[in-house]
């Protein structure tokens, strides 16, 4: 019997060392249609964030009045803007203005938020009714939310005073008393706080009921609750809410300028004595009333690093992880 010679193994397929497997045709065309989608956003960021932020950035190094052809002066906007307070008397005033408007407006706003939110986790039956009266303050235009709140202040008629004096309090001049701007103003944004309650109740709705069960089979209270489930299971949301109510409150412009704007054509000052002169309702008469758009483009910048330098301060001491 004669042996057949065994079939020689053919040799294993090695691909070049260095050569990248060949993708597949239709993983292009997806590429190709994910790009169109995304063409619109690119384009609106490109035209309409990133082109005016660059050009901001040129004429902030410039002298131009929005009429003649813009004229290179180097860092001498912010120079001035930050020492000369005989050009710029009003800066610094804008600053503590709105530090101190930050300082007292952003605390009331999580307080009130807070305590809004814990009522409408109580409410078993039209909790959407009262969701949506809260929220309404939100989607109202900020001019007709000025307004009405210069007519609430009023001196004489406003229900503010009126409803003051039904406790004994004396009538108070809101917005012509320098000392009590900030507060009216602060009170306002507390007022506007929908945004926040939404989300203080979406964190609310997201602490497990086992551990509330649990804290009130070991006797817990409901302060003891709020101070030892409550607060450290919402430090991550108040977190976020801190972060972006500071940014708001830095760059608070459209509620002052209407309330101090009196309408029939005056000029804004921020109130009286400049109590109200916000940084960003500054920035708006240097672009717009005082023909000094390249000052006001550098007072744009000198915010844009101050809101990053405070985020980073915040993300740096503050806690986030709930405990």
């Amino acid at each position: 019997m004669v042996a057949t010679p065994a079939l020689a193994e053919k040799p294993a397929v090695t691909s070049r060392p260095g050569r990248r497997p060949r993708r597949p045709v239709f993983g292009r065309r997806d590429h190709l249609i994910a790009l169109l989608l995304i063409a619109p956003a690119i384009a609106y960021f490109v035209v309409f964030l990133l082109y005016p932020a660059l050009a901001a950035l040129y004429y902030s190094f410039t002298d131009w009045d929005l009429r003649t052809a813009p004229n290179w002066v180097g860092v001498s906007n912010y120079t001035d803007l930050l020492f000369d307070q005989a050009k710029y008397p009003h800066f610094w005033q804008s600053v503590k203005v709105t530090l101190q408007y930050t300082l007292i407006a952003v605390p009331l706003t999580l307080g009130t938020a807070l305590c809004q939110a814990l009522l409408l986790n109580t409410i078993r039956r039209g909790a959407n009714v009262f969701r949506l009266l809260l929220f309404l303050p939100v989607v109202t235009a900020e001019a007709a939310v000025g307004a009405i709140w210069r007519w609430l202040y009023d001196p004489q008629y406003g229900l503010v005073n009126v409803a003051l004096g039904l406790v004994g309090i004396p009538r108070q001049n809101w917005l012509n008393t320098p000392e009590l701007v900030i507060p009216a103003l602060a009170f306002i944004a507390a007022w506007q706080c929908g945004i926040s309650m939404i989300i203080y109740l979406a964190g609310l709705k997201g602490i497990p009921a086992s551990i509330r069960e649990a804290a009130i089979i070991d006797g817990a209270g409901p302060v003891q609750r709020f101070r030892r489930i409550v607060v450290p299971m919402l430090r991550p949301t108040t977190f976020y809410l801190l972060v972006t109510g500071v940014i708001a409150a830095l760059q608070v412009f459209g509620l002052v300028y209407v309330i101090f704007s009196g309408g029939g054509g005056r000029s804004v000052t921020g109130g009286p004595e400049q109590s109200g002169l916000t940084y960003v309702l500054h920035l708006y008469l240097f672009a717009f009333r005082y023909d000094a758009m390249g000052a006001a483009c550098a007072m744009s910048f000198i915010l844009f690093v101050f809101i990053l330098v405070i985020t980073a301060l915040q993300f740096r001491f503050l806690r986030q992880e709930a405990s």
